[in-house]
């Protein structure tokens, strides 16, 4: 059977595994694998696995509950090992990075942050901003609005307009929560979201950060939302061997 990995910890400080509730259905048996001076928390791989609300959660939960006992390398949901043996080689083989990760990420976690449009106060501001679109939207009004191939040429200006307001803001947002962590990764604009960006910040910043992003918020008014997800296991500042600690 394959063997499913939530995450990496120091062998020495891991919790008893009994106390862990896995993934699958029923749940599956938690257990250590060590490698040296490392261990992996794993569970058999349930077949079919799917990321349903109830094993995301079963695999949130066996990270923080490893956390609870020290610094902890989270794999992502789905992270599947041909069997424990493989684990254990893999913790010896890669030791030293893994170790180096884990003084790194001790007592530090993920904070996501996203921010996106208000649609029509955006569409509004770059209306404003821009006097020749704005004279070609009252020009198209003016006209019982224009032909469809007006129209379309319209609309892409407004997209474009739109596009690099999104880009502008989104530097906004970063650059000042930055400020608060140690280490910033930048995801992808999922959701239609202007910005996505993960930092790595210690315990002792989170109540920084919280209020970074509430003043943020407060600063752009009914322009843009910015949500907070956190604090996260550190699953962005987890680096796969061969790759430099940043």
């Amino acid at each position: 059977m394959s063997t499913y990995v939530y995450g990496i910890v120091r062998a020495d400080g891991a919790p008893d595994p009994a106390t862990l509730t896995g993934v699958g259905e029923p749940p599956a048996e938690v257990r250590l694998v060590r490698g040296g001076d490392l261990a992996a928390a794993v569970s058999t791989a349930p077949e079919g696995l799917r990321p349903k609300r109830r094993d995301l959660g079963a695999h949130q939960e066996v990270l923080v509950e490893l956390a609870r006992h020290g610094a902890v390398l989270p794999m992502r949901f789905g992270a599947v090992a041909e069997d424990d043996s493989e684990v254990a080689a893999e913790l010896e083989r890669s030791a030293g990075h893994y170790a180096g990760l884990l003084d790194r990420l001790a007592d530090r976690v993920e904070v996501n942050v996203k921010a996106a449009h208000v649609e029509e106060a955006a569409l509004r501001t770059v209306l404003a901003e821009d006097e020749e679109l704005r004279a070609a939207n009252e020009e198209l009004r003016a006209a019982g609005g224009g032909s469809t191939a007006e129209r379309m040429a319209f609309g892409e200006r407004v997209s474009d307009a739109l596009a690099e307001r999104r880009e502008r803001d989104a530097e906004t947002v970063v650059r000042p929560l930055s400020e608060h962590a140690e280490s910033v990764v930048l995801g992808p604009p999922v959701g239609g979201c202007l910005a996505n960006v993960s930092l790595l910040v210690h315990r002792d910043r989170l109540d920084e950060v919280h209020r970074a992003v509430a003043a943020l918020q407060q600063e752009k008014g009914g322009l843009m939302e910015i949500r907070l997800n956190g604090p996260l296991p550190p699953y962005s500042f987890v680096t796969p061997p061969g790759q430099a600690v940043g």
